[in-house]
């Protein structure tokens, strides 16, 4: 797979999405910030200041859904945001990655310490988050919750353990919740970060340390491993009008150190499986 460089110049890149104008949605996590880039190019700040969004999906009604510090929804058109779920047992929440049902609620996981220090993890929980706004624990005990994501057929739930070194699955009950999780695939190398499922089942896991996608096929075999010009490859998405863009974004360059966080693109010899919108 060849890559095209897209833009470049941040820090931690996070969240892409892109939507049905095919604009590409992305964060920045330690520096803050939500950005929209358009086709022709031109980078757009949609949200100046928000940090740690680890986690972005668009919403039936308009606006985005975010993670970072609390789930929350935020209005174009007003520039506001309300919170979703900002609060559990009396605590405030912190949400990393997530992704979204044909019902519109969000699945995501807990992070309950800085993961961009050397501290130990402290275990998380994985919520579901259904409309207007009631969320419902499903599983504790993730050391470092990322990617998440649906097979085509609604049946398992696939989801990063970063310092587990691998990508985990459940099995989705007919009450949309959760049971037997267990390991789906191992990484090569490295440790998992965003992910994406294709229309195959397939799953594709950006992976942090080492440079790499790996995309693995739904019985978890390793497919292929795609090289990119990056160390620290955080996350990916599919776009596009037939879904065979692949965005990838990372918090560093190879090539050149000075572009730092990049976006990069290329072409899939299979197509994404679309994620819902969220409902809220």
């Amino acid at each position: 797979m060849e890559f095209e460089m897209l833009a470049s110049g941040y820090g931690l890149l996070e969240a892409p999405r892109v939507d049905d104008l095919g604009r590409l949605y992305f964060t920045d996590i330690p520096n803050g910030g939500v950005y929209r880039r358009n086709p022709g190019g031109n980078v757009e700040t949609l949200i100046p200041k928000r940090k740690g969004v680890g986690g972005l999906i668009f919403n039936r009604s308009g606006g985005l859904v975010l993670t970072g510090r609390g789930l929350i929804h935020w209005d174009e058109k007003t520039g506001k945001s309300r919170d979703l779920f900002a609060v559990w047992e009396g605590k405030p929440v912190s949400m990393n990655d997530l992704t979204t049902d044909d019902h519109g609620s969000v699945y995501t996981g807990t992070i309950n310490f800085d993961p961009l220090s050397s501290n130990k993890p402290i275990p998380g929980s994985l919520f579901r988050v259904d409309p207007p706004g009631r969320a419902v624990k499903l599983w504790d005990g993730i050391e470092v919750s990322n990617g998440l994501g649906l097979s085509p057929d609604r049946k398992h739930l696939y989801h990063s353990d970063s310092s587990t070194g691998a990508v985990w699955v459940y099995d989705v009950t007919h009450e949309r919740g959760v049971k037997d999780r267990r390991i789906f695939a191992k990484m090569p190398a490295g440790m998992p970060d965003g992910l994406a499922v294709d229309a195959q089942g397939g799953v594709w896991v950006a992976a942090v340390r080492v440079g790499e996608v790996v995309h693995f096929s739904k019985d978890a075999t390793v497919i292929k491993r795609i090289k990119l010009p990056a160390t620290m490859v955080t996350s990916l998405v599919f776009g596009g009008r037939d879904l065979r863009d692949l965005y990838v974004v990372t918090a560093d360059n190879t090539d050149d150190p000075d572009r730092k966080g990049t976006i990069f693109r290329a072409r899939a010899d299979v197509p994404g499986l679309p994620v819902p919108k969220a409902n809220f």
